[in-house]
């Protein structure tokens, strides 16, 4: 087996997945699986921009687990890559010299280890946006897939969607065959002789902690920060106090920032209105201005949504949350949104019963779940026909789906542009075994019930 590390360094947290594929045909493999993955503890590697040599340091767990994960004879050949996210795209917008000394600190951790260190990068979100896409896609077999006999088979399957929501940005990727009005949302890729016209955008701010932060902002400021403060969008029964600080320290919110000190604390109260709660969350979207044909929402164009879809990271976790803990389904725009509602007017001791594992991100599911909803549907344009079309997953088969697995699939031209050759593969092998096998075990059967036969006959004499 052959082996290639991915660190997905996220705004809110880095993830390291180790992925596996046969030796054999490293260039046209079309089984390359998640052989093991762990998490980093502690928050992502944007928020150590005044301490970048931690950066580095938080990433050895991972890293040291990585050396008996992967076999020893194997370290030196193994690719090892780190991407980072919409954090570190924020923090690159705000403090580029920050930016950089978080990548170089991590950059010389990485070096440290005996792996093929490949270079430590900022994604963009265009990339993220369609590697997700590749990845989705390629363990769904839509790309191609090996036959019975080993050999290669393109399915001529449509492709599917990808939908990404992580903590500082969203993605939606799709195949489209209408006219994309706007180049930067175009991307042309051919992979393995077929060509694919893909639509892609990200939206930066609009991933689940920096919509947090934008919310909080709207309703301090819908309130004149004030004191005390209620929150349609918390249940009812859960408090906190917040310092400003808190709220005001992101790019995303910044042009917002009042002119009192940032140490101001006020008591946000929750209130659990869930049809307050969407009209605040509303406000987070532009929906009109555009100038194109269409749009999604903050002037940005959008063909219609077509054909089916993933959707995972934080969309995932959040339609889990209300089908498990609140038990109520989700097939239609009108269940996501009934579900929100029900979650907001739920009490913070009703929802600690539910799912007190939960406890640190419970009281924002009703606001998290009221985005989606708004998202999905005012937002890309999902309907009552589309809606159904969108599978809510965290992975495919036992692979994780996000960008990381694209991402180390185009940097080892792991699918190549062109058509892979007709040729059977190792499995081939195996399988004229097995058909020998089982032809000489059938044999074997065959000559031992004559010979059984035989014996009961002349016993019968």
């Amino acid at each position: 087996l052959q082996y290639g590390i991915v660190l997905d360094a996220g705004s809110s947290h880095t993830a390291m997945f180790i992925y596996k594929w046969p030796a054999d045909k490293e260039n046209d493999t079309g089984v390359v699986s998640e052989h093991s993955m762990c998490d980093v503890e502690g928050p992502g590697i944007s928020s150590y921009s005044s301490d970048p040599p931690a950066a580095g340091t938080s990433l050895v767990h991972c890293l040291d687990q990585a050396l008996k994960d992967v076999p020893k004879e194997k370290h030196a050949g193994t690719p090892l890559y780190l991407g980072a996210t919409a954090g570190m795209r924020l923090l690159n917008i705000t403090t580029p010299q920050a930016s950089d000394a978080v990548l170089s600190a991590v950059a010389a951790m990485l070096k440290w280890y005996p792996f093929d260190f490949r270079g430590a990068k900022i994604l963009s979100g265009e990339e993220e946006g369609v590697f997700g896409w590749v990845t989705a896609n390629y363990l769904l077999e839509n790309f191609i897939k090996r036959g019975w006999l080993g050999e290669w088979i393109q399915p001529q399957k449509t492709t599917l969607g990808a939908m990404d929501f992580g903590g500082a940005s969203t993605q939606i990727t799709f195949e489209t065959r209408d006219t994309i009005e706007d180049p930067r949302n175009k991307v042309t890729l051919k992979l393995y002789g077929q060509v694919y016209k893909v639509y892609t955008h990200s939206f930066l701010c609009y991933g689940r902690d920096q919509v947090l932060k934008r919310l909080l902002s709207k309703i301090l400021q819908a309130e004149n920060y004030q004191a005390t403060i209620p929150n349609p969008c918390w249940p009812t029964g859960y408090r906190k106090s917040l310092s400003l600080s808190s709220v005001y320290d992101s790019p995303c919110t910044e042009k917002e920032r009042p002119s009192l000190a940032l140490n101001t604390t006020t008591t946000v109260v929750g209130t659990g209105n869930g049809s307050l709660c969407a009209l605040h969350v509303s406000k987070l979207f532009n929906f009109t201005t555009c100038s194109f044909s269409h749009c999604s929402f903050d002037g940005v164009f959008q063909p219609q949504v077509s054909g089916n879809f993933i959707a995972f990271s934080a969309f995932f976790y959040t339609v889990d949350f209300i089908r498990t803990v609140m038990g109520r389904p989700v097939n239609l725009p009108s269940d996501l949104k009934d579900a929100a509602k029900t979650i907001c007017a739920t009490s913070w001791n009703e929802l600690l019963q539910k799912a007190p594992k939960l406890e640190k991100r419970l009281p924002d599911y009703c606001a998290v779940s009221m985005f989606v909803y708004l998202l999905t549907t005012k937002g890309y344009n999902f309907n009552n026909h589309s809606f159904p079309n969108i599978a809510f997953q965290k992975k495919a088969g036992d692979t994780s789906i996000g960008w990381a697995l694209g991402y180390m699939l185009n940097l080892t031209n792991m699918i190549p542009a062109e058509k892979p050759s007709s040729h059977k593969s190792i499995v081939y092998n195996y399988w004229v075994i097995l058909i020998l096998l089982f032809v000489l075990t059938t044999l074997t059967s065959l000559v031992t019930a004559i010979c059984l036969l035989r014996r009961s006959k002349s016993s019968a004499i």
